[in-house]
């Protein structure tokens, strides 16, 4: 196990090249502590390996620019990894799939024989698919033209509409991100970060203008906490209500795992067995559409305004099929 570490270590640090990585940056994307981080170091600096560290605030480890290994060794797991990769669809969008399909056909091609009958085995077992269901296909004209600049560091000149005008904007552009197939533009204008959705642009073209890429911008970090904050805006509307016993194992599947903490701090069930939590939800209509959809395993308590709409919406359903059966 520690054998596969010390490859591991190795091979970051040489894909970093001459910049120095932190202890504590290596030992988070290893998984393990500092402490072994630092073991590991002086394991690879007595094998012979180029290995050097400098202090202060701007400190951590690097491998010497001239130093090069070939690793060629993969375990049988990483192998059952790699043919696990397929071309997804947002791929696709930016026109690489060729040269991914090239990049996978030279590692196999490199793998040793014995190893090369996996692939075939692993891809009739494991198949990703990156699209949702029932997601209309996106017109993203402008994708190629957007990630020439992104590559490039080049501004763009985006004409978007809010409402009825056209509004023209020049960005900075930092980063694409694919979620759930849908593709977005994180950009800078004048120093804010925005993040534009590409299939509702109406028209993007390149400056000649370059930008300077702010040396601390981290894409990922930045779009999990904008999508943990537009998570946490987004349930406006809280509702009180009681929930059947049958139900409560369920509910994370249909309000994530958060819920699960709600849960284990509600107070006892009622004598029925009943559980009394409160809900999160976008909006009034939203809270009703799913109350309405529970039937009689969620009981709204309050506010009084939503009891009030589910048993009207739940009356006119019933008379409605009341009507159709006296028909019949």
């Amino acid at each position: 196990m520690r054998a596969d570490r010390l490859l591991a270590l190795l091979m970051l640090l040489q894909t970093r090249g001459p910049r120095r990585v932190t202890a504590q940056a290596l030992a988070t994307e290893l998984e393990v502590s500092e402490r072994t981080i630092y073991r590991d170091v002086d394991a690879l600096s007595a094998a012979g390996v180029p290995i050097y560290g400098e202090a202060g605030l701007d400190g951590g480890y690097a491998l010497l620019d001239s130093y090069r290994t070939n690793l060629t060794g993969l375990s049988a797991g990483e192998v059952r990894a790699l043919f696990m990769l397929s071309i997804p669809a947002p791929l696709a969008d930016l026109g690489v799939s060729q040269e991914l399909k090239s990049a996978l056909l030279k590692l196999t091609a490199a793998l040793p024989a014995a190893r090369q009958p996996d692939e075939e085995y692993v891809r009739q077992r494991f198949y990703l698919d990156s699209v949702g269901w029932q997601r209309d296909e996106e017109a993203v004209p402008f994708l190629k033209t957007i990630h020439q600049a992104v590559w490039e560091n080049r501004k763009l000149h985006l004409t978007t509409r809010a409402f009825a005008t056209q509004i023209q904007k020049t960005v900075a552009p930092y980063g694409l991100v694919v979620k759930a197939g849908v593709w977005y533009l994180v950009c800078a204008v004048h120093d804010q970060i925005r993040v534009h959705r590409i299939s509702y642009l109406i028209d993007a073209r390149l400056a000649n203008e370059t930008f300077e890429r702010p040396a601390d911008f981290d894409l990922a970090a930045y779009w999990q906490a904008s999508c943990a904050e537009r998570e946490q805006n987004r349930a406006t509307f809280i509702a009180r209500v009681r929930v059947a016993p049958n139900l409560v194992p369920g509910l994370p599947r249909y309000f994530g795992n958060s819920i699960r903490e709600k849960i284990a701090n509600a107070d006892n069930p009622d004598a029925e067995g009943w559980l009394t939590l409160e809900l999160a939800f976008e909006s009034f209509e939203a809270a009703r559409d799913r109350m309405l959809a529970f039937g009689r395993a969620i009981e709204v308590i309050e506010p009084y305004s939503l009891r009030c709409s589910v048993l009207d919406f739940a009356e006119q359903i019933v008379a409605l099929y009341s009507e159709a059966e006296m028909k019949e």
